[in-house]
């Protein structure tokens, strides 16, 4: 391009002064508009190689930490395909599922205390963040995040925690689980009369489920005999035997 140019201005000098042909001109004038589109050319190649460099550098959009790694070294892989997960530094969640019954019954933006499992001394305080809207039909639990703005050194990314929160007591009849059966679609038990030993199907509702163990907050009154065992193979108004302590 230098050498173009000079020649151009040499040569139109020269024109001016009447030493060279308007042909002559003509085609140092083409020469350093061929030399100054190959410059352009190659400058966006230049700017291209230059763009295509910068992909070969990951970098994330701020400080965390890679929880997964989507690729492995050698691999080929396509544009705006991920390569790793991160998680940002600063505020974290502690992610429970909770059921769906406690949710209900749990104050608005209760304080939850945070425990870490392997080591109860490190805990930290937190305020539920999110509820996810959404009912796990196997489970009948509910997604609940908590933020975590301070958390402790002792508690890293993926640390197995316990939740803790204060609320209101409940009185609840505790029953094994095989003792609840289904009365249209809905929980229930049987109900054994005392004087007649006739069993009477009963709606209640369920509070919570823990380690083959169901709350029942309604429906039932202290007292009463439930059928625990068997109760898939009885029908209304069928009597039955009360075998010891199993009632």
């Amino acid at each position: 391009l230098t050498q173009a140019e000079a020649t151009y201005q040499r040569q139109k000098t020269l024109l001016s002064q009447g030493f060279t042909t308007r042909r002559d001109f003509d085609s140092a004038d083409q020469a350093l508009k061929v030399a100054q589109g190959s410059v352009d050319a190659a400058q966006s190649a230049l700017a291209n190689a230059k763009e295509d460099l910068s992909y070969t550098e990951l970098k994330a959009a701020a400080a965390g930490v890679i929880t997964a790694r989507q690729v492995e070294a050698g691999q080929v892989v396509q544009a705006a395909q991920t390569v790793f997960t991160i998680a940002e530094d600063g505020d974290r969640d502690a992610v429970f599922n909770v059921h769906e019954t406690l949710v209900a019954q749990t104050p608005p933006s209760p304080a939850v205390t945070i425990t870490l499992l392997s080591d109860p001394q490190v805990r930290a305080v937190g305020k539920v963040r999110e509820i996810s809207p959404a009912v796990d039909t196997q489970s009948g639990s509910i997604r609940v995040k908590v933020g975590i703005p301070d958390t402790p050194d002792g508690m890293p990314l993926g640390a197995a925690v316990i939740g803790t929160v204060s609320a209101k007591p409940v009185r609840a009849i505790l029953l094994p689980c095989q003792a609840l059966t289904s009365a249209t679609g809905k929980p229930a038990v049987w109900v054994i009369d005392p004087s007649s030993k006739a069993v009477t199907e009963t709606p209640v509702e369920v509070l919570a489920f823990d380690s083959g163990i169901i709350a029942v907050d309604k429906g039932l009154q202290e007292g009463q005999s439930v059928v625990t065992a068997g109760g898939q193979l009885l029908s209304p108004r069928q009597t039955v035997e009360i075998a010891g302590a199993s009632q």
